[in-house]
């Protein structure tokens, strides 16, 4: 099963992938795919990474891994990806198609996805490219996402709203 989960900063949609994931792996400890690439040297980032590893602390098995989603996931086994957005971030150079691409061969794998997608596309329209590229490709690969994913869902607030 692929299923998306999809909102704002701070909307919740972390917790609720974390508890689908769980739920998914049924009573096999899941795989948590980290793509934050901590080189940037952002000390606020490292203190939501920090709280997030607390949150899990040892529900799942942590794999960092910003560049490359296929590299780790195999059949038979329960992944959480968190989040897309970043991965994005970490992979804005690269040529549209080949992002596309790896979110396409996750399609065919047979394991449990649980993936994490920022919104960022619902004001205006970034004055910079490279914001601009950001917001293009989250719109693109979260409507790709969509496609292959069995269950899509929109988090406000916490709350989740099933869309698929």
């Amino acid at each position: 099963m692929k299923v998306l989960y999809y909102g704002g900063q701070k909307s919740g949609k972390s917790y609720l992938a974390e508890q689908k994931s769980l739920e998914l792996s049924q009573n096999k400890k899941p795989y948590y795919i980290a793509t934050y690439d901590n080189s940037y040297g952002d000390t606020e980032m490292q203190k939501r990474i920090l709280k997030h590893q607390k949150q899990r602390e040892e529900m799942f098995i942590t794999i960092e891994e910003s560049m490359d989603l296929t590299r780790h996931i195999k059949a038979q086994n329960t992944y959480l990806v968190d989040c897309v957005s970043m991965w994005l971030l970490n992979n804005i150079d690269k040529p549209e198609d080949r992002l596309l691409e790896q979110i396409d061969s996750l399609k065919e794998v047979e394991a449990n996805i649980v993936f994490v997608l920022n919104s960022v596309n619902e004001g205006v329209i970034p004055m910079d490219r490279v914001s601009r590229r950001f917001v293009d490709l989250t719109g693109i690969i979260g409507q790709r996402l969509a496609l292959i994913c069995d269950e899509v869902y929109e988090v406000k607030l916490g709350l989740s709203k099933r869309l698929k």
